[in-house]
C-alpha cells in the first residue's frame, strides 16, 4: 500500500515577520557564517542555538583537508551545547547557509542528514521539540517545528 507524507512548515519571505527574538537568532546565525572555515568547498554555513534560559549559542562550519574531518555548523554548536549545558534543553535552531559568494538564487540552506539525525538525538534526549528555521543572506527563511517534519524515518535509541 502506498503511503503520502506531508510536510508542514512556515515560509517567511523576510525578517520582518519574525519576532524580535527570531530576528536576533537570525542575525547571530549570519554572524557565526562569516566566521566560518571553509577553504575547500567555500559553502559557509552559520548556526545559532536559543537554549531554555535564554542564552544564544553559535557554531559554524569547520572544514580540513583530511575529508571528511570536518564538521557541520549545527553539530560544532550542538555538540558544544551538549558538552557545556548537558541540562538545558534546545528551543530553536537557526542555520544560514550558502556560498562563499552568494546569489539571489540561492534558496534556504536545510541541515544536512549527518546534522538532521544529530539534531534528533537531542529531541529525543529532551523530549520536546526544537523549532528548526533554515535561511538564506536575503531573509528568505523556512521553519518547521520539530527535525521530524525533515527527517520522518529517523533512528532513535528505540531501535537499539
Amino acid at each position: 500500500m502506498e503511503k503520502n507524507i506531508a510536510i508542514k512548515y512556515n515560509h517567511f519571505k523576510s525578517r520582518a515577520e519574525l519576532t524580535e527574538a527570531e530576528q536576533k537568532l537570525l542575525e547571530q546565525a549570519k554572524i557565526a557564517r562569516k566566521n566560518a572555515y571553509a577553504p575547500y568547498s567555500d559553502f559557509f554555513v552559520g548556526c545559532a542555538v536559543l537554549l531554555e534560559n535564554g542564552e544564544i549559542f553559535s557554531g559554524n562550519n569547520q572544514e580540513n583537508a583530511a575529508f571528511p574531518s570536518g564538521l557541520c555548523a549545527e553539530r560544532t554548536a550542538l555538540f558544544w551545547i551538549g558538552a557545556n549545558f548537558p541540562d538545558q534543553k534546545i528551543k530553536k535552531i537557526f542555520i544560514v547557509g550558502g556560498p562563499k559568494e552568494f546569489s539571489e538564487k540561492n534558496p534556504p540552506i536545510p541541515p544536512c542528514g549527518a546534522c538532521r539525525q544529530s539534531i534528533m538525538e537531542y529531541e529525543t534526549k529532551q523530549n520536546e521539540n526544537i523549532e528548526l528555521y533554515f535561511a538564506n543572506l536575503n531573509d528568505d527563511i523556512i521553519k518547521v517545528s520539530s527535525i521530524k517534519d525533515l527527517l520522518p524515518f529517523y533512528f532513535d535509541s528505540t531501535f537499539l
